[in-house]
């Protein structure tokens, strides 16, 4: 979920130098994001305190270089603080693990689609209108970077589902139900932006529909596999469609 959307965006508007530095950034500051979290858990206790530190700290550094290098970059600020202040709020109520925070969280992982294709090598270079400032109208590169984000976004959302039935709310059948809902809503859309997108969204409702009844006992391993596989079919298919 860190990696897909940064690596979608990327290397769709063009590879940069740039993307290295974003890279260390997000990664580093995901990190003082988790330790943060775990802090906030424990309601200060003091053993979590020295990662926060160590991470925030180069958070804030790696962070200044990057708006050093593209300085509209700031704009997400607007986007991105308030996303990380709630989440940061539910791991202070112990809600961390929640429905709506898990949606809070994959919607900031993905919106870096759109964050990352704006340091492109097409849309990224100095003089020209990149996406790294909010582009609420957007342009026809604009906007597919937008439609990359929101396609990731549906297969996240429904990875949250799916996941949970299979672990946290194996049994659970609201959730279940839930998540063979979404799933198949979410084909529609995904199959006007691509047939092959939509026969692989179909391929998700049909496994949110099956395994939870007919494998529930697989292992947190095993789901893990089979998301890294899904995950990297769907880039794959963004990346050429």
């Amino acid at each position: 979920m860190l990696i897909v959307p940064f690596a979608v965006g990327a290397l769709d508007a063009g590879p940069s130098w740039r993307h290295l530095l974003l890279l260390f950034a997000w990664l580093v500051g995901y990190f003082a994001f988790f330790a943060a979290g775990l802090w906030l858990r424990s309601r200060g206790k003091r053993r979590y305190w020295p990662p926060v530190r160590t991470y925030g700290v180069l958070t804030v550094v790696l962070g200044l270089v990057v708006v050093v290098v593209q300085p509209d970059v700031l704009h997400w600020a607007v986007v991105f603080l308030p996303l990380l202040a709630f989440s940061l709020w539910c791991s202070w109520r112990r809600a961390d693990r929640s429905l709506l925070n898990d949606g809070v969280t994959v919607l900031a992982a993905c919106l870096m689609t759109v964050v990352a294709a704006g340091f492109g090598g097409r849309l990224g270079e100095p003089g020209t209108p990149g996406l790294a400032g909010l582009a609420w109208l957007p342009g026809a590169d604009q906007g597919r970077a937008w439609v990359l984000a929101g396609l990731l976004l549906a297969y996240f959302a429904g990875t949250v589902l799916y996941v949970k039935t299979m672990i946290r709310d194996r049994g659970h059948v609201g959730r279940y139900r839930l998540s063979v809902m979404y799933h198949v809503a979410v084909c529609v859309p995904a199959s006007v932006a691509s047939p092959w997108l939509g026969a692989l969204f179909v391929v998700l409702a049909l496994r949110a529909t099956v395994v939870p009844k007919r494998w529930p006992g697989l292992t947190a391993a095993t789901i893990g596999v089979g998301e890294i596989v899904a995950s990297l079919t769907l880039a794959t298919m963004l990346l050429l469609a």
